[in-house]
């Protein structure tokens, strides 16, 4: 199969924190929500990962499935424990991922080789990494960090790239600890 060039992400902004006293955690099954009563979470989009802080048990980093169409509930991968409202809480957006894309142990390659480029905004804080998976179907459990690959920016570096090597069956790109600014656009090549 021929060199492939994809689009990960195409433009993403940094969000607001959201706070209220009117969130509550559900588990039904293996769907994970999220749903406040009042406060919109409309700003929070598939492949966002956000930080919640203020409840009494579910103080963690979770990435968004869907947004329901209210824009007042949202499913996360990760498991949610069952709590009701009360509790002030933040939804801190941390970062987000891209959608997977299909990585050269997809296609069955021998070389494996793939070139991903980060292009950021002078003001972007954090830092943005490849993951790979060799699941055919994974789950937010299956992602591994590629080495390598990772961009921590200095907002003086606005353009960075990297190669690695390896027969992933899905790969994307984690952006994590964003706190402002924007990614203009991730590249790869594989």
């Amino acid at each position: 199969m021929a060199q492939t060039s994809t689009t990960l992400i195409a433009s993403q902004d940094h969000i607001s924190s959201i706070t209220g006293t009117d969130i509550t955690f559900s588990a039904l099954g293996s769907e994970y929500t999220i749903k406040a009563d009042t406060t919109s979470l409309g700003n929070i989009d598939p492949y966002d990962l956000i930080t919640v802080t203020g409840t009494s048990l579910n103080n963690s980093t979770f990435t968004v499935k869907s947004r329901a169409s209210d824009n007042f509930s949202i499913i996360v991968e990760e498991i949610v424990a069952n709590e009701t409202k009360g509790a002030s809480f933040t939804l801190d957006h941390t970062g987000f991922v891209s959608a997977k894309v299909k990585g050269d142990g997809y296609y069955s390659q021998v070389d494996g080789v793939h070139t991903v480029a980060y292009q950021v905004t002078n003001v972007l804080t954090g830092s943005i990494k490849m993951q790979g998976s060799l699941a055919s179907t994974p789950t937010e459990s299956d992602w591994f960090d590629i080495a390598g690959t990772t961009f921590t920016t200095d907002q003086s570096t606005l353009i960075s790239s990297a190669n690695f090597t390896g027969n992933f069956v899905w790969v994307r790109a984690k952006a994590t600890s964003v706190t402002d600014g924007a990614i203009s656009s991730i590249l790869l090549n594989s």
